[in-house]
């Protein structure tokens, strides 16, 4: 039975992603590193502790994470300021629905606590949500269970009673890892064969979680 919805943010439900990935780019070029599109691409929802020795391992031990990554903010700050943030498709359709039916939600991000709360309450929806629960709040952030696991306890569930949606490879990975039921909502990248493995299963968009949502809890009521 699914009983909770945690949900990532960036590229999942705010069209942040594509944003990330361009400042990402930008800002690494401007500090003379050759950075592409796929390479901002790899590090979407990975944690400092992972994305630092990536990156240095692509551009060598020179490569200033935290100098990059703070004109990276510096970026989508300013383009933030004038321009509004955007909703992921069926984001509000969802949210209704699981209010609605009494299914709890979550957030489980990779962004600090402070700019979580500034983008959902941008979009109306921060008071949609039981918990939020940022990467600065565990030991170890996506692609590590860690996140997960602390928000269903947030929640007073097991990982196998939340469905976790994700739109990228290593949010797949932190969710399945923890054992929740794991739905891709793909953005910018389509689940791979690694991934397909992983996930109970991926939806178009934030409202056609609906239907699986009843799908799952519809099965289990028939058992019972």
């Amino acid at each position: 039975m699914v009983k909770a919805v945690v949900f990532d943010m960036d590229g999942l439900l705010l069209d942040t992603e594509k944003l990330l990935v361009r400042f990402w780019v930008q800002a690494a070029n401007e500090a003379g590193f050759p950075m592409e599109r796929e390479h901002a691409l790899s590090i979407r929802s990975l944690h400092r502790k992972f994305a630092v020795p990536f990156l240095q391992g692509l551009f060598g031990e020179e490569f200033d994470y935290f100098k990059i990554r703070s004109r990276r903010m510096e970026l989508m700050s300013a383009y933030l300021a004038e321009n509004p943030l955007e909703l992921k498709k069926g984001a509000r359709e969802l949210l209704g629905y699981l209010n609605e039916n009494g299914i709890r939600a979550a957030i489980a991000t990779a962004t600090d606590l402070e700019r979580t709360r500034d983008y959902l309450t941008r979009v109306g929806i921060f008071d949609c949500f039981d918990k939020i629960v940022c990467a600065t709040m565990v030991e170890e952030g996506k692609p590590k269970p860690d996140i997960y696991i602390y928000a269903a306890r947030e929640l007073g569930l097991p990982p196998g009673e939340c469905m976790a949606l994700e739109d990228s490879p290593n949010g797949v990975r932190s969710a399945a890892s923890a054992g929740c039921v794991t739905v891709m909502v793909p953005d910018l990248t389509p689940p791979d064969d690694e991934l397909s493995g992983l996930i109970y299963t991926a939806a178009e968009s934030l409202g056609d979680v609906i239907g699986i949502v009843e799908r799952i809890n519809g099965a289990v009521a028939l058992k019972q």
